[in-house]
């Protein structure tokens, strides 16, 4: 056994209080082994005036989109997809959708997250740059049948259960797998109801967009006259091992709904400001009991990966929709970035706790704006940047040493994605 020791810093506990102490680790089975006052490792990792945290878990997004990032903005959700986004996204290779997922996992390790959720394509190229860059990812390829003939809309469901079987367990157990019909409005009911039973005899969770814009929420009311988590359930989607994103125009009984079955939700803030689509009760679901975690969504619609602005943005935009100063507080964005997020996709992490994944992030204190140090978890939710992050941990093995990204070639990266984002865009206009 090779283990590393993180050694002089303070450490955040699943509590939420903040004590003096180190974390040794377990390299090679990537969980934790004993915090506070530990052995010595076999190799240390220097936290001197910094704070050992969980690392961040990015629990709905679309990876390869930072390809798209800043192409198109200042839309609402329809327009921006039908106008731009598929467009472009119809002439994406299965390479560019490579480049883009390795920008995207850059991103992520540079600002403290080692777990994140993909709905995209090309599932396989998407693997293979989760196993190189070291993060956990639960992937899934994304239905969408609304347009296609029955064939091609049979083909693309089969797509989803088929790469979910072939990849779960990948990258030594980093990756696990989902089906992932994009939304209840953009597939059809009978493709729905044929393969969401064959994902349930295969044990495979679900992830799909839900109560995103009430242009969702509408045309499902008034054709099957009840609420689309209703709706959902009855199709067999709400178990508890399903995650929806969004959750923006959710009611009391579709709250109620969530917490009974155990169905999470990502709650995705900064994507659903910039689309307009509305101010999901967030509070009322932490009220609730619902599981709740925290996403990004795409670069496209964000405009970045960076899950402390998301914390700071969800702290705000829940008081806003609250209308409660005392609403989705520091601990609460906190609790929903790391184990909230954590435990929608199915992952032990998202603590720093004995048996753990040793999923870990070190922020560095010693910056202006998280001076003086009255309140660390406030800091996290309100003040600290990705930017702020010294090392990254995932699975026991570090992937960013003092903000040097070990896993990826930073530059090399950069620069492919600017060549495919280029030609992408040109091959689409």
């Amino acid at each position: 056994m090779t283990t590393l020791q993180i050694v002089g810093g303070q450490v955040l506990r699943p509590d939420m209080t903040v004590e003096d102490g180190d974390v040794l680790v377990d390299a090679d089975e990537g969980t934790i082994l004993a915090v506070g006052e530990t052995p010595a490792g076999d190799e240390t990792l220097d936290a001197e005036g910094n704070l050992v945290m969980p690392s961040l878990v990015n629990a709905h997004g679309h990876a390869a989109m930072t390809l798209l990032r800043g192409y198109a903005d200042d839309k609402e959700l329809d327009a921006w997809l039908q106008e731009d986004i598929w467009p472009v996204e119809g002439a994406l290779t299965a390479e560019d959708v490579r480049v883009g997922t390795d920008l995207a996992q850059l991103e992520m390790i540079r600002s403290g997250t080692t777990a994140f959720a993909d709905m995209y394509f090309e599932v396989p190229e998407v693997v293979e740059s989760v196993e190189k860059a070291g993060l956990r990812a639960r992937v899934g390829h994304g239905v969408v049948t609304v347009g296609k003939d029955e064939q091609a809309a049979r083909e693309d469901f089969q797509t989803s259960l088929d790469v979910a079987k072939e990849f779960d367990g990948a990258a030594g157990g980093r990756i696990k797998t989902a089906v992932m019909p994009h939304s209840l409005t953009t597939v059809a009911e009978e493709y729905l109801r044929e393969y969401v039973a064959k994902a349930r005899e295969a044990e495979i969770p679900l992830h799909y967009h839900a109560n995103e814009t009430r242009h969702e929420v509408d045309p499902i009311v008034e054709d099957e006259g009840k609420r689309p988590l209703e709706y959902a359930r009855e199709l067999d989607m709400t178990q508890q091992s399903d995650f929806v994103a969004h959750g923006v125009h959710t009611d009391e009984t579709e709250i109620d709904l969530l917490a009974e079955s155990g169905t999470a939700v990502v709650h995705c803030p900064a994507s659903n400001m910039k689309l307009a689509s509305g101010m999901a009760p967030v509070q009322q679901m932490l009220d609730a009991g619902v599981t709740v975690g925290l996403g990004t969504d795409g670069a496209a619609s964000n405009n970045d990966l960076d899950m402390f602005d998301e914390m700071r943005d969800a702290a705000m935009l829940g008081k806003l929709s609250a209308e409660d100063a005392s609403a989705v507080p520091a601990e609460a964005v906190v609790e929903m970035a790391t184990r909230g997020s954590a435990s929608a996709l199915g992952f032990d992490s998202g603590r720093i706790e004995e048996g753990a994944n040793a999923d870990i992030a070190v922020l560095d204190l010693d910056a202006a704006h998280l001076t003086p140090h009255h309140d660390l978890v406030s800091h996290l939710a309100y003040a600290a940047r990705g930017s702020d992050v010294r090392h990254t941990i995932c699975d026991g093995q570090v992937l960013m040493h003092d903000r040097d990204v070990l896993t990826l070639d930073a530059a090399a990266v950069r620069s492919k994605a600017e060549e495919h984002a280029a030609a992408a865009v040109e091959r689409a206009e």
